[in-house]
């Protein structure tokens, strides 16, 4: 609407609140506030968190059958305009709580609400690491954006930070750089998308789902 500002959903999928992930996405923020579009910070905490369980139930109910931060992550989601996910690398791949947290939301959101959450919504990974694994770990948190009809927003390098403490992610100024660089992106691909939706540009026609098994 005419008016409204627009807003990116920056999720930490770190156990720690206010570490080097957060201090990744806390310089994708500022530049995200500079170039006028609002961000909100949501962290998956330190709680454990489940996997999916294949019941179902989400079919029928609209959300998952586990109500924890994924149901409660939902309601946060479906007015957010672009999303930005981070996530320590551990073992060189997402914490394993971020794991269950995306696959349970985009799961549910998919077989409950046909994907309105997250449909044609922009975003981005983004990892931080003390060394290695970062690409490996890059790749992955990609995946669950492209199988959703997600635009994929992409920076000068791969998104990513190095540093044991936030104080050493300060002095990546590299790695910084690519933050900025990927908010900027964001928000011109944001502000793009709203002048389309006001010249009337349509959304892409969608087709009916077909699912295929491979022994048929």
């Amino acid at each position: 609407m005419k008016g409204q500002t627009m807003k990116v959903l920056l999720v930490n999928g770190s156990p720690h609140q206010k570490g080097c992930t957060h201090q990744a996405l806390q310089e994708v923020s500022g530049a995200l506030n500079e170039a006028g579009i609002e961000s909100e910070f949501y962290w998956i905490g330190n709680k454990p968190i489940a996997g999916c369980l294949g019941c179902h139930k989400c079919e029928t109910t609209g959300k998952c059958v586990i109500d924890d931060k994924v149901n409660e992550f939902h309601k946060i989601a479906e007015k957010a305009d672009g999303f930005v996910f981070g996530t320590p690398v551990h073992y060189a791949a997402a914490t394993g709580s971020l794991a269950c947290f995306m696959g349970r939301a985009f799961i549910s959101d998919f077989a409950g609400n046909g994907n309105k959450t997250f449909y044609l919504k922009p975003a981005a990974a983004v990892v931080s690491a003390r060394r290695a694994g970062t690409t490996a770990t890059f790749d992955q948190i990609n995946k669950y954006f492209t199988l959703h009809e997600m635009p994929v927003i992409s920076s000068c390098y791969w998104n990513m930070v190095h540093g044991d403490e936030p104080s050493e992610v300060l002095k990546d100024e590299e790695g910084l750089r690519i933050m900025r660089v990927l908010a900027n992106n964001m928000a011109y691909f944001l502000k793009c998308k709203k002048a389309g939706e006001a010249a009337g540009v349509p959304r892409p026609k969608r087709e009916e789902f077909v699912f295929t098994n491979f022994i048929r």
